[in-house]
């Protein structure tokens, strides 16, 4: 699936847990643009509602291979993997609550993937000096 305005597009069937142990299934859209190799949004629709957050690319890329004990990130976002590899769990904490997803592992992998190829990790920094270079050249004039 692709997305004009983005470089991958992937769509993941995920699942929110709530706290009574319910299920209620998600589709998470996961986009990334090259132009923006540092961030990947996903947009959260379920059956009343959609929620975007921004999520870093780096801690989703450590979040697969983390675990329950130490997932990936410390903050309104964490990552790991389940005990089950198949599937990756993602939490997300906000001023409007909490949510717990579970997710398959293999439409993450190729998400990551597919950005990777487009923009190694570790090699951010080269696609956005030219924006950043703009950026201070703006503010040196303003």
């Amino acid at each position: 699936m692709t997305n004009p305005a983005f470089d991958v597009v992937e769509v993941v069937a995920m699942q929110l847990i709530g706290s009574d142990a319910s299920v209620v299934p998600v589709a998470t859209e996961l986009s990334f643009r090259a132009s923006d190799p540092y961030t990947v949004r996903a947009v959260f629709t379920g059956a009343a509602s959609m929620s975007t957050w921004l999520l870093g690319r780096e801690l989703l890329a450590q979040g697969v291979h983390a675990s329950a004990e130490a997932p990936a990130g410390n903050g309104d976002v964490q990552v790991w993997r389940d005990e089950d590899p198949e599937f990756t769990l993602v939490s997300l904490s906000g001023v409007e609550g909490s949510a717990l997803l579970a997710a398959p592992t293999e439409p993450i992998l190729r998400f990551l993937d597919a950005t990777e190829r487009l923009v190694p990790l570790g090699r951010e920094g080269e696609r956005m000096e030219s924006e950043i270079s703009a950026l201070i050249a703006a503010l040196l004039t303003a």
